[in-house]
C-alpha cells in the first residue's frame, strides 16, 4: 500500500461535483484513469521495509523515532536515486523511484537509495527488514494518521482474525510499476498480468511466519488479503477484449468503501463500519452524512489492493518485499514477462493454466505442481532475455528454484533453527549486503 496525506474534500466546491448523474459521471471519471495509451518500457519500484530498534527488536520504534529518521534523510543530500520516502501503518519506511527508462536504471536506482536510508538509519541505532512479513512482532498500528486510524477501524469491524490491522502493520511489498503500453494491447496485457499473479506470488515470498508464528502457508502476506473483503482485494477479470477497463470500472463501483473523508478542516475521517459500496453512495442510498464529490471517486480507488491494479500504468502487487539478494532479480523477472514480446509470449502461454491459483501459490508456492511448471518456465525465459546487467542474479534465483527450493523455504529454515526476533534482527542489521547487491550499486 502506498502512504497518503489525509486530505479534506470539501463537497460544496463546485468544481468537484459530480453532476445530475453522479454514476455515469464516476463511471466515466475511472476509466479516464485507469490506463494511459503510449508506449512500453519504463519501469518504477516501491519497496517497503519494516522498521526495527537494533537494540530492542521486539518492540516497534515509536512514531518520533519514525519522524526522525525521515528528518535525517531529509536533512541529508537529496536520495542518489531520487525515490521519495513514505510511511507506512506500522512504521513501515516505503522507497519509490521515479519511472526509469528500464528496469536495469530502476534496480540502480532503488538499490543506491536503500543503501543510503540504512545509512541514517544506522546512525540513529534503527535497522530496516526487507521482508514480505514481520516474522515476529505482533500487529501494531504506529503511524497516527487518520487514514489509517479509519483503515484500523473499518478493518476491526470488517476483517477476519485481525488480518486487516495484520496486512497494514505487518507486511510489506516490492511493487513494479509498468507502462500500460499502447492501448490495442491492453486487453492482452491485463490478462497477462492477472495470470502472473501465482507464479510472483510463488517467487518472491518472503512471510512464511508474520508476528510470532506461522499458518504454514508459504507466503502469509498473501494469507491476510483472504481475510479481507475480496471485493477489495480479488484480482480484477480481464472481461472483454473490445473494453478492458471496463471490468475494472465495474470492480470500483461494487467495491467496499472505507471510509469518508473529512468535509470540513479539522473533521475526522469517518470509517465505514458496515459495507457500503461506491455505488450505493452515488444512489443516495448509503445514508451517509454528505453527497460523494469526484474527489472522493479518487480517493476511493486508493483503497482497492488488486494484485494488479491499473493508475495509469499497472502496479503489480502482489511480491513480497525481499532482501537486496533476491528483490532486483524478481524485479527484473516480472519486467521482462511483461514488456519482453518474446518472454510475454511463453510466459502466456505457460501462465494461463494457473491464472486462477493465487491462493494455491500463496498456501503452497512451488509445492503446487501446476505452479511449478509455470514458474520454471517463466524463469527459464526471464534468465534468457533479462538485460546482461541482471542476467546473473536472475539465474541464481532460478537455479535456486530449480533446486528445490525458494526464498520462502530458506526463510522458514532461518527462524525455525534461530527463532523469529533473530531473523528479524539478522536483516535489520546494517552490513554491507552481499556482492551481488553492492555490485549492481554502482552500475
Amino acid at each position: 500500500m502506498t502512504a497518503h496525506t489525509d486530505v479534506v474534500l470539501d463537497p460544496r466546491d463546485p468544481h468537484d461535483a459530480l453532476g445530475p448523474d453522479p454514476v455515469a459521471t464516476a463511471r466515466e471519471r475511472i476509466r479516464a484513469a485507469a490506463l494511459r495509451d503510449g508506449a512500453l518500457g519504463q519501469v518504477g519500484l516501491e519497496l517497503e521495509l519494516h522498521l526495527v530498534d537494533l537494540v530492542s527488536p521486539a518492540v516497534r520504534p515509536s512514531w518520533s523515532r519514525v519522524l526522525e529518521l525521515v528528518a535525517s534523510v531529509e536533512a541529508g543530500a537529496a536520495l542518489p536515486g531520487g525515490s521519495s520516502v513514505t510511511l507506512e501503518p506500522g512504521g513501515q519506511v516505503e522507497l519509490s523511484t521515479p519511472p526509469r527508462v528500464d528496469v536495469t536504471a530502476a534496480v540502480g536506482s532503488l538499490l543506491r537509495d536503500e543503501r543510503v536510508l540504512r545509512a541514517h538509519a544506522a546512525e540513529l541505532g534503527l535497522g530496516l527488514a526487507a521482508l514480505g512479513a514481520d516474522p515476529a512482532r505482533p500487529p501494531q498500528r504506529v503511524n497516527p494518521g487518520a487514514r489509517y486510524a479509519a483503515m484500523e477501524e473499518h478493518f476491526r469491524h470488517l476483517s477476519t482474525g485481525g488480518s486487516g490491522l495484520a496486512m497494514m502493520t505487518s507486511t510489506a511489498a516490492l511493487q513494479v510499476n509498468l507502462d500500460a503500453g499502447p492501448a490495442a494491447g491492453w486487453h492482452d496485457r491485463l490478462e497477462l498480468a492477472r495470470s502472473l499473479v501465482p507464479v510472483l506470488v510463488a517467487l518472491t515470498s518472503t512471510s512464511p511466519w508474520l508476528g510470532g508464528r506461522t499458518s504454514g502457508w508459504h507466503s502469509m502476506r498473501q494469507g491476510t488479503w483472504d481475510g479481507i473483503d475480496h471485493g477489495r482485494t480479488d484480482p480484477v477479470a480481464t472481461g472483454d477484449p473490445d473494453d478492458p477497463v471496463r471490468e475494472w470500472v465495474d470492480y470500483a463501483m461494487r467495491a467496499p468503501l472505507l471510509l469518508v473523508a473529512a468535509a470540513h478542516e479539522g473533521e475526522r475521517m469517518t470509517p465505514l463500519t458496515r459495507r457500503v459500496s461506491l455505488q450505493e453512495w452515488l444512489e443516495g442510498a448509503a445514508g451517509l452524512p454528505r453527497p460523494a464529490t469526484a474527489r472522493d471517486v479518487d480517493y476511493h480507488l486508493t483503497t482497492l489492493f488488486p494484485p494488479v491494479r491499473p493508475r495509469g500504468y499497472l502496479e503489480l502487487r502482489c511480491l513480497d518485499a525481499m532482501p537486496a539478494r533476491w528483490w532486483p532479480s524478481a524485479a527484473a523477472v516480472a519486467a521482462v514477462l511483461l514488456d519482453d514480446p518474446q518472454a510475454a509470449a511463453v510466459a502466456r502461454e505457460a501462465c494461463a493454466p494457473v491464472a486462477d491459483r493465487w491462493e494455491a501459490a500463496a498456501r503452497l508456492g512451488p509445492a503446487d505442481p501446476a505452479v511449478r511448471r509455470a514458474l520454471e518456465t517463466c524463469l527459464d525465459v526471464a534468465a534468457r532475455r533479462v538485460p546482461a546487467a541482471l542476467a546473473s542474479p536472475v539465474g541464481h534465483l532460478a537455479e535456486l528454484v530449480a533446486s528445490g527450493r525458494s526464498p520462502s523455504s530458506l526463510l522458514r529454515e532461518q527462524i525455525e533453527r534461530s527463532g523469529p526476533l533473530t531473523v528479524l534482527l539478522e536483516h535489520a542489521r546494517p552490513d554491507d549486503d552481499d556482492d551481488l547487491a553492492a555490485g549492481a550499486a554502482h552500475r
